[in-house]
């Protein structure tokens, strides 16, 4: 039989969007513990904020922080030795990282030439903590865990929308790369897609032939959600689906966020039993 493995987005898909709870998804989770099926977030957060979740999960899978940026691979998970050609390898703490983004005060540095050049942007990095709290809804101790970024710069954008393509056009210039998710995003040359394409061969390395599944809310998650078997979108808060994620291959969950997660994955359970 082969191998189920799920990727998962978090906030708006795993996480409600307004409060971060994941509580209609409990009975999944519970599901794919039981059945010991790896559950890899893979997510804009900081590594900090995906631990905090992890340990509120109890997820000792690998995980993928700041969209794409960087794989944080427990220590001893695989049994054998890791190989990411072309990519940093490195210790960090109980983890081994791939890193694949950008280093962080390089992001720093561009978004500060940015406005010098004019541009009306500001960073994460930018806002103090209050600031932070207030247009993220997150408590004090998360908006400071938000801040310890690695490879990936959030930031907010003010003026028209040919300033936006003025603004892409010279984050391109830069060789960096200019995202759209909840929050505008400068990152290097990263994305979710190519994080899980690296974490799908490790696992068919272990296990040989297998099924994976990714879930996700927004136009960020689409690079992850081309990687695999079953892509799945669920809904927004305003109970719509993300504009222009319609591929033929994506499987429209019927939930918004954490209730159209747990639907998600009761679809891929009966399938795999089936």
């Amino acid at each position: 039989m082969k191998k189920l493995i799920v990727f998962t987005d978090l906030d708006g898909t795993l996480l409600d969007l307004n409060t971060y709870s994941f509580e209609k998804a409990l009975p999944a989770l519970e599901l794919l513990g039981q059945k010991d099926v790896p559950l890899v977030f893979c997510s804009s957060k900081t590594r900090k904020e995906i631990e905090w979740y992890r340990q509120k999960m109890i997820n000792q899978h690998p995980f993928i922080a700041e969209t794409g940026g960087g794989i944080y691979i427990p220590g001893a998970y695989f049994p054998f030795a890791i190989e990411a050609p072309g990519h940093a390898c490195e210790a960090a703490q109980e983890y081994l990282l791939i890193r694949l983004g950008a280093r962080y005060a390089v992001l720093r540095s561009a978004l500060k030439d940015l406005q010098r050049q004019g541009f009306r942007v500001t960073g994460f990095g930018d806002m103090a903590v209050e600031d932070l709290m207030q247009i993220t809804n997150l408590s004090r101790e998360e908006a400071v865990m938000s801040q310890a970024r690695e490879f990936d710069e959030p930031f907010l954008f003010e003026g028209s929308e040919e300033d936006r393509h003025r603004l892409c056009a010279a984050i391109s210039e830069k060789g960096l790369r200019y995202a759209q998710g909840r929050f505008l995003h400068v990152t290097g040359n990263s994305d979710k897609g190519r994080a899980v394409a690296l974490m799908i061969q490790l696992y068919r390395k272990q296990f040989g032939e297998v099924v994976t599944v990714a879930v996700g809310d927004r136009r960020t998650d689409l690079p992850m959600l081309e990687q695999v078997d079953y892509p799945f979108l669920v809904k927004k808060p305003d109970g719509s689906y993300e504009p222009g994620m319609t591929g033929e291959n994506i499987i429209k969950a019927g939930g918004i966020g954490p209730e159209g997660w747990a639907q998600a994955i009761g679809r891929v359970l009966a399938m795999s039993e089936g």
